[in-house]
């Protein structure tokens, strides 16, 4: 605390919390990674070996590179650098290579590339508008963003002991919200523009994004009603914007044209047959979808009502990337999800345009987009409801109300995530690591508000719930049968 009183008496408390937290990182080097580290060390090895023709025709591993083309240079300049830590790692046919070099250059590059998050959180926490500020520092809104983003626990067990590239990713599209709070508006739209061609899963928040640059930055001027002036369209502003994407866009997928290639790209980008669900599922509709269909073919059993020899054994809970059948419900399809979707997303779409409450209700409109592509989307990694949470922590820190919500879906979202990482030695680390940040979470918003809502009340009830329930589950891994 008295290092924490210097920082903030210079000023430098955010540098602080910054460095803290890449410490923290740096000591979970050692710890278990998924596949995913296979997958990008594959795709180090096809970008820097193959031509820019093959990097997505390259099938050798099983882990293709099915990320778009920024990605892909991005892996292509990471390999660049790994060539000098341990040139094996960049051999196609290499396939599960790892050495201790291979493994702190990984690491390293994750979390040298989360500089870039470092400084969105720090744009960031300029535009909020929180309660007025306490004298203390541990009771100031932006303090408490700070730490609530940098130290999200999800993000850090996703990748720093997972592994994943999500860090600088969730800062291109924190620095676009904060640029379009700071009314850069085109500069909010170049960024997301890059984020999509880095990874396409942000597809899931472009509703938000294009009917707010339409309705608050292409129309000029708004009835005193608050409806949108016709007649103060701008077709500068809307030829700029749309300028920024197609260069964005050429210079991503302009090459791939070039070639032909767009089809396999897009093949690569939106593989249809690996199933609905994802090996470890998303709490999300199609969950309660699979496990009512699971209820009803078992008492269709009992009845004898279907066909034993006609019912796939396991098909959904095999843990595999696979199309399934259902057996009873009619089975889902990408297009069902696709539907799903949009029918949840239009709601929130239409107020922003029709109620538009400024870059907050934007934001809003992106959380509710990133919630409902999370509950009805097609093959949902349980990882990306990380894309609703970051965002939520900047209205966290503003209402009491969004702060609730907030504590609520951390803990579900994040209690969701503990699959990921399966192995004993590292289920003391995301208890201790979860427990930490949710007390914190739970103390600094209560602290900033001072009062305990009844939903505080029930989201600390369910959090003691979960950590009970894990902690028995930490027993028992512990004691052994």
């Amino acid at each position: 605390m008295a290092a924490l009183g210097i920082a903030a008496g210079s000023a430098n408390w955010f540098t602080a919390l910054a460095l803290g937290v890449t410490l923290l990182k740096c000591l979970l080097i050692p710890t278990y990674h998924s596949t995913d580290f296979e997958v990008h060390r594959n795709w180090l090895a096809i970008t820097h070996n193959l031509p820019i023709s093959q990097w997505y025709y390259e099938a050798t591993s099983e882990w293709t590179l099915d990320y778009p083309p920024f990605f892909a240079w991005f892996e292509y300049a990471l390999s660049h650098v790994a060539k000098y830590f341990d040139p094996e790692m960049l051999k196609v046919h290499n396939l599960n290579y790892s050495s201790s070099r291979t493994l702190l250059f990984q690491r390293f590059s994750v979390i040298f590339t989360d500089a870039l998050f470092v400084y969105a959180v720090y744009e960031c926490c300029k535009c909020i508008e929180g309660r007025k500020s306490g004298k203390e520092l541990l009771e100031k809104p932006k303090f408490i963003l700070s730490v609530l983003l940098l130290w999200n626990f999800g993000l850090l067990i996703v990748d720093h002991i997972h592994f994943q590239y999500n860090g600088f990713l969730f800062g291109l599209m924190l620095l676009s919200i904060a640029r379009l709070f700071q009314k850069r508006h085109v500069e909010g739209a170049f960024l997301f523009a890059v984020l999509l061609h880095f990874k396409h899963i942000y597809l899931y928040v472009a509703p938000a994004y294009g009917v707010y640059l339409l309705r608050s930055y292409c129309f000029t001027a708004v009835k005193p009603d608050g409806s949108v002036r016709w007649n103060s369209f701008s077709f500068v502003r809307v030829t700029s914007l749309g300028l920024v994407v197609f260069l964005v866009t050429a210079l991503s997928l302009g090459p791939f044209l070039a070639l032909n290639q767009l089809p396999q790209i897009f093949s690569r980008l939106f593989p249809f047959k690996r199933g609905l669900c994802h090996a470890y599922w998303a709490p999300n509709f199609w969950a309660l979808y699979n496990v009512l269909d699971k209820v009803l073919s078992v008492i269709g059993l009992q009845l004898k009502l279907l066909d034993p020899s006609k019912i796939p054994k396991a098909s959904m809970t095999s843990g595999l990337v696979q199309e399934f059948q259902h057996v009873v419900l009619p089975s889902v399809t990408p297009l069902a999800t696709f539907v799903c979707t949009l029918m949840a997303v239009l709601p929130s779409v239409f107020c922003l345009w029709f109620k538009p409450q400024g870059p907050r209700g934007f934001l809003r409109c992106l959380i509710l987009c990133a919630l409902s592509s999370f509950l009805f989307g097609w093959h949902v990694h349980e990882k990306a409801i990380l894309l609703a949470i970051l965002p939520l922590s900047l209205l966290s820190v503003e209402k009491a109300d969004d702060a609730s919500i907030f504590l609520i879906l951390t803990t579900t979202g994040h209690f969701s995530l503990f699959p990921l990482l399966f192995t004993a030695p590292e289920l003391p680390i995301k208890i201790l690591l979860m427990l930490l940040f949710t007390i914190y979470s739970i103390s600094s918003l209560k602290t900033l508000f001072r009062f305990a809502s009844p939903a505080f009340i029930c989201y600390f009830l369910c959090f003691c719930w979960l950590l009970s329930f894990k902690t028995s589950r930490l027993y028992v891994c512990c004691e052994g049968p």
